[in-house]
This record gives C-alpha cells, structure tokens and sequence, in this order.
C-alpha cells in the first residue's frame, strides 16, 4: 500500500505534465496500478492477515469513512478545479496521496492469530469446500463483483456526466451526485451496527436488490430533482454494501487462510470490467443517449440480483 501511494502522487504528477497521449496513457496506466495496490482489496488482505477469520468488523469498519471518499473529493475536485485548472487539481491529489503514507506505516505488520475464538466462522466447513462447489460458488462470486465493479467504474467516471445529460444544471448534478457516498456511508454505518446479525450471503443479496430500483429512480432525473437523489442515494447505499460482501462473502465461502489467494484471483476479472466500463458508457451514451447509460446499468444489475440469489441458495447448501 506504501507503494500504492506512491504510484499514486507519481501517477497525478505525469497527468498533470502531460500534453499528448502517450504520457497521458502513462500518467493512467502508473494510477491503475497504484489503484490496485491501495484500494480496498488490499486492505482486506491484510486485514485477514491480521484477525483471521474475525477480519469481517474490521472490514466493515474501514469501508464506512471510505464511503465519503466521493462526498468529500467530488466537490472538493470540482473546487481545485475552477481556481487552479484541473492540472493543480491533480497536483493537489498527488499530496492527498503522499499523506496516507503515514497511515499505512501505522498498520501492524503481523500475521493472523494461529487460534480461533469461540463461535468464529471457521468452524463451520466452506460451502466450497469441494473443488466442483469452488468452482460455481467462485464462477458466481466473480459475476457479481465483476458486474459491480463495471457499475461503479462507470458510474464514478460518469454519473455527473449522466445527471447533467437528462436536463440538470452542472453544479446540481456535482451536490446530487455527492448524495452517492453520503448512501454509501450511510449503509455500511448501519452493517457496522446490525451487520453481525445478518449473513454475508443475505447481505449481499439485499444489497443487490437495491441496484435495479436505484437506475429505474435515475430514468426520473431530468424532470425530478428529488429522483435524482433517490438514484444517486440508492445507488451508493447498495454499491456501499457490496463492497463489504465483496471482502466478507470469502471469509464463508472459502477457507481464511487462502484469503488472499482466493479473493484476488476471483476479484482479477473485475478489474478489467472496471477498465472497459468508463470508455463502454461514453459510447453507449453518445449512441444511445444518457438514458441508455441507465438502461445499461439496470440490465447489469439484473443479472447481478439474479447470480447473488443462486450463491446464497447454493451457498448455504452443504458441501
């Protein structure tokens, strides 16, 4: 993650150099890698590294004020932005970056407890204990963060674009949009303080239900404001859910001590849904519209809802 972070303030420094295409290419292929070194899946590696199989408080408990990464940088990027261009915005981002070093340093560098207390998920054997299980258990976990991390590309690269498109001034879609993280930050508060009672699988599942409500709501933008933010607010609380499942569901489906293994070979496709998603909307919504972007989105998380309610049926079947 220290590596990550300077990837990061290397990455802002050649985009905010850069005037041709190669060094744009550049400055986004250093910020993709820096991406993956310190978003949340590494943090979730180490966080099992370091409580074992009682790693899912913690992973819930750091994703909350990550939930108001857009809320806050949002405007606070569109504010850089019209005083200091966007070249000292990123300028500016590279220093944000630079000062997470200290945190990271702070992190106990300490493997997972060799004992288990009472009651841990453990105990109970994997739903994908068998190699046929791994394989469709796995297949399904990999649709839906796939399938999840396209939406949340593409809706991170766009939704203000989106929001502007169907009939809202700039600067209301910037404050709607902000309404994202505030769900985001909002939902996970309450995992936080209910989540042990619910089942990662059932978690999950609810979290995906929300999805297809969310992108209906944003069909509604350009003639409601108040659609808007249900869309923008919806849409946020269910990603925000998500991203918790997407670090617990492997803590009951696959054995702890594989976490890494397991968790990043199953999470890899997504990253390149997570690449093609900002470029595949720009085309979908010259050709088709801002409203196709939503279609889009809706059909996606259809087939979201549907593989999370076949892992949580199969799932909590016996190995």
């Amino acid at each position: 993650m220290i590596a990550g972070a300077l990837l990061n303030a290397a990455g802002c420094l050649l985009l905010a150099v850069s005037h041709g295409v190669a060094t744009y290419y550049a400055a986004w292929v250093c910020i993709g890698l820096a991406m993956r070194l310190t978003l949340y899946d590494a943090a979730f590696a180490a966080l099992v590294r370091i409580g074992g199989a009682e790693a899912r408080r913690p992973i819930s408990q750091i994703t909350l004020l990550g939930g108001l990464a857009s809320t806050t940088f949002w405007p606070v990027g569109h504010f850089l932005a019209e005083h200091f261009d966007w070249r000292g915005a990123v300028v500016a981002y590279a220093g944000f970056a630079l000062l997470t070093i200290p945190l990271y340093l702070s992190i106990p560098d300490v493997p997972a407890r060799s004992s288990e207390s009472p009651g841990a998920i453990t105990h109970a054997p994997a739903p994908a204990a068998g190699r046929g299980n791994a394989v469709v258990l796995g297949g399904l976990y990999a649709l839906i963060m796939s399938l999840a991390n396209f939406l949340n590309a593409g809706m991170s690269a766009h939704m203000i674009g989106v929001l502007a498109g169907l009939g809202l001034a700039a600067s209301v879609s910037v404050w709607i949009a902000t309404l994202r993280g505030i769900g985001q930050s909002l939902a996970r508060f309450c995992e936080v303080l209910f989540g042990g009672r619910i089942d990662p699988l059932t978690l999950n599942l609810a979290a995906t239900l929300v999805l297809p409500l969310a992108f209906a709501a944003g069909l509604f933008s350009g003639t409601s404001v108040v659609a808007a933010g249900v869309f923008s607010f919806a849409y946020g609380a269910g990603n925000g859910l998500l991203t918790i499942t997407r670090g617990t569901l492997p803590l009951v489906l696959f054995d702890h001590r594989t976490y890494g293994t397991v968790a990043g070979r199953l999470i890899a496709p997504s990253f390149f849904f997570s690449a093609a998603a900002p470029v595949a909307y720009a085309y979908v919504m010259q050709r088709f519209g801002e409203a196709g972007a939503l279609y889009l989105s809706a059909v996606a998380a259809t087939v979201i809802v549907f593989a999370a309610t076949l892992l949580l049926l199969l799932g909590r079947a016996k190995p």
